[in-house]
C-alpha cells in the first residue's frame, strides 16, 4: 500500500495468524479455492479466514468473484479444488443441506418465502419435524418465541408473510436460519430493498447476534455499511483475494481503491443546477396495473431542462409503473402527461415509439426484462427501441456494418468491456450490460431522461462514471428524472427530491435541505413535517 494507507495485509495468511492469536479457530476458513465456470475462472487460490463472533465484509466488483464464493461455502456450487474449515474441522459441503448441517445460514438478497404462508409455516418449511405437523409446529412456536426474544427479532409469528414490510420479511430470513441452528450467517446485500430505519435496526439486529457469539459474512457494495458494521473486511478483485483489513485501519476511498485497482472519486461533482423551461408536466396521473389495482394515485410534478429530479422511496410503491407511464409502455387510467406541448391522457395515448419521437430517452430500472434481449449481439441491443431509425435501414435489409460500427463507437466512449459488438449481451458483465443501456438512450440526445435504478447491480467504477454523464447532460440543458432505492445516490445527483410512498407523491424535499433520516420516514409514509419534527 501507499505511504500513508491502511495497514492492509495482502497474505490471507495474516488474517490467519491474527484468528490464532484469539485463542479460538476460526468460524470459517477457506484455503485455496479455485473455481471455474468454463474459460472463466471465477475464484483464483481464494484463502481468507473468518474470525468467530466477528462481522466480516466481502466486497468486490462485479465479477470479482465474492458470489460465487460464498456459494461455494453455502454448497450452491462445488470447487474445483480447495478446502473448507468449519470450526478448525475439514468440512465436506456439497449441498445447501451440508452447509446447514455445519451451522451455515444464508439470508438471500432475493427472500426465499412464500408470501400465503404465516411466519410460523415459513420457518418451519423443509424442518417440519416428522408426520405429525402439529407437533413440530408447536415446538417451532416456542423456540421461534424464543428466539424473537434473544435477538430482538420480534414479528407476529401468525402473521401471513404477504401482508408484512420488507424489513420484517428479512427478519424472518434470518429468524428461518437461527431456527436451522445457523452459527455462521451470510447475507448477500441485504439493505438493498429497506429504507434507512430498517437497516438501521437491521445492524441492531447484526451486532446483538455478533454479542450473543454469532458470525456475520455480510457481501454489500455500499462502503458505508462496511465501516459502520464491520470488524475485518476482505476485497476481491478479478476472482483473487486483493487484500485483508482489520476495518477501523482503512476507509472507503483505499477499500475502493482496492476493489478497482485505481482512485475512484466516491463523491459527485457538480454545479448548482440551472434550469430553465418545464420539459415534463405530469397532473392528477393514476395508472392501474393487470389485477385492477390502483398502482399510482394522482401524481403530479414537473421536470425543466437542466435539472435532475430524483424520486425516491422503497421499491413496489409505485415508482416502476409511474415510469413506465411516462416512457408509454404503459398506458395511464387518468391523469396528463405532457412533454412540452404535446399532451398524453388515456383518452390520447402515446406509445414508447411515439415517446422516443417526442425526444424521450429511457433507461429502464430492469435491464434484462426491458433493456436487453439477452441472446442478441451487443450491437443488435445497441439500437433496441430505434431500429426503425432510417440511418440503420436500407432499401430492404438493415445496414449491418452501421449499427456494428455504432455500437463499436459507444462501446469506446462508455469504456463497455470487452469492446466487442458482436459478443451476446448475455456474456457481458452487469455493470457493462448496464453501460450498453446507457449509451443507447444517452447517445441519442433526448430533450428529457427517464433513467430507473442507473447502478443497480453495478460495481462501483462504473457507478462512478454513469453519475459522471448523468451530470452532463443536465448540464447540456437536458431534463433528467432518476428513479433510485439508493439514497445516496437520490441526494448526491438530484436537485430536487420527491418521495413515493403507496403509489402516491408523499412531498418534495430540496437537495440543501435533504438528509437520510427525513427522506427515510417519508418512504415509510410519514408527512414531509412530521418527518421533520420526528428527525
Amino acid at each position: 500500500m501507499s505511504e500513508g494507507g491502511a495497514s492492509v495485509s495482502e497474505r490471507p495468511e495474516a488474517a490467519t495468524a491474527a484468528s490464532g492469536r484469539a485463542g479460538l479457530p476460526p468460524a470459517i476458513e477457506l484455503r485455496g479455492i479455485n473455481k471455474s465456470f468454463g474459460p472463466v475462472r471465477a475464484n483464483r487460490d481464494v484463502s481468507l479466514v473468518i474470525q468467530k463472533g466477528s462481522i466480516h465484509g466481502i466486497v468486490g466488483e462485479n465479477g470479482a468473484g465474492k458470489s460465487t464464493l460464498m456459494s461455494i461455502l453455502y454448497g450452491f456450487y462445488q470447487a474445483d479444488s480447495g478446502e473448507v474449515f468449519v470450526d478448525g474441522r475439514k468440512a465436506n459441503i456439497v449441498s445447501p443441506d451440508d452447509a446447514i448441517a455445519a451451522g451455515i445460514g444464508m439470508v438471500h438478497q432475493h427472500f426465499m418465502l412464500v408470501d400465503p404462508f404465516t411466519v410460523l409455516e415459513n420457518v418451519v418449511l423443509g424442518a417440519e419435524g416428522g408426520a405429525l405437523l402439529a407437533e413440530g409446529k408447536a415446538k417451532a412456536r416456542s423456540e421461534l418465541q424464543r428466539l424473537e426474544h434473544e435477538y430482538s427479532l420480534e414479528v407476529d409469528i401468525d402473521a401471513v408473510v404477504g401482508d408484512l414490510s420488507v424489513g420484517l420479511r428479512q427478519r424472518i430470513e434470518i429468524l428461518k436460519a437461527l431456527y436451522r441452528g445457523a452459527e455462521t450467517l451470510i447475507l448477500d446485500e441485504p439493505t438493498g430493498v429497506l429504507t434507512p430505519q430498517e437497516a438501521d435496526h437491521l445492524f441492531r439486529i447484526l451486532a446483538s447476534l455478533k454479542e450473543q457469539g454469532k458470525t456475520i459474512v455480510l457481501i454489500t457494495h455500499k462502503l458505508r455499511e462496511i465501516m459502520a458494521i464491520t470488524d475485518n473486511v476482505t476485497v476481491m478483485r478479478g476472482g483473487e483475494v486483493a487484500a485483508n483489513v482489520a476495518t477501523k485501519d482503512t476507509d472507503t476511498e483505499q477499500l475502493a481503491e482496492l476493489m478497482v485497482g485505481r482512485k475512484v472519486l466516491l463523491r459527485v461533482e457538480k454545479t448548482p443546477a440551472q434550469p430553465t423551461e418545464t420539459v415534463l408536466t405530469v397532473t392528477g396521473l393514476n395508472v392501474v396495473d393487470g389485477a385492477g389495482v390502483r398502482r399510482v394515485k394522482d401524481v403530479g410534478f414537473t421536470v425543466r431542462a437542466g435539472e435532475i429530479v430524483g424520486i425516491a422511496g422503497v421499491a413496489g410503491n409505485g415508482q416502476s409503473e409511474l415510469l413506465e407511464a411516462l416512457a408509454g409502455i404503459r398506458q395511464p387510467a387518468s391523469g396528463h402527461i405532457r412533454v412540452r406541448d404535446q399532451d398524453i391522457s388515456a383518452e390520447h395515448a402515446v406509445d414508447a415509439r411515439g415517446m422516443r419521437e417526442l425526444g424521450l430517452g429511457h433507461v429502464p430500472e430492469d435491464r434484462h426484462r426491458m433493456g436487453l434481449v439477452m441472446p442478441f449481439a451487443a450491437n443488435e441491443s445497441s439500437i433496441l427501441g430505434y431500429h426503425y431509425d432510417p440511418a440503420y435501414n436500407g432499401r430492404i435489409i438493415m445496414e449491418r456494418q452501421k449499427i456494428i460500427d455504432l455500437c463499436a463507437a459507444q462501446m469506446k466512449a462508455y469504456d463497455v468491456r470487452p469492446d466487442n459488438p458482436l459478443l451476446t449481451s448475455a456474456n457481458f458483465s452487469g455493470g457493462n450490460q448496464q453501460k450498453i443501456v446507457v449509451a443507447r438512450e444517452m447517445e441519442r440526445n433526448p430533450d428529457l431522461l427517464l433513467v430507473g435504478q442507473p447502478t443497480r447491480g453495478v460495481d462501483i467504477g462504473a457507478i462512478e462514471f454513469i453519475h459522471r454523464r448523468l451530470i452532463e447532460m443536465r448540464d447540456a440543458g437536458k431534463a433528467v428524472l432518476l428513479v433510485s432505492v439508493e439514497l445516496d445516490e437520490i441526494m448526491s445527483l438530484a436537485d430536487r427530491i420527491l418521495v413515493m410512498f403507496d403509489g402516491a407523491i408523499v412531498g418534495e424535499v430540496a437537495q440543501s435541505e435533504a438528509n437520510e433520516q427525513v427522506l427515510g420516514l417519508m418512504m415509510a409514509g410519514v408527512s414531509p413535517d412530521a418527518a421533520d419534527e420526528v428527525a
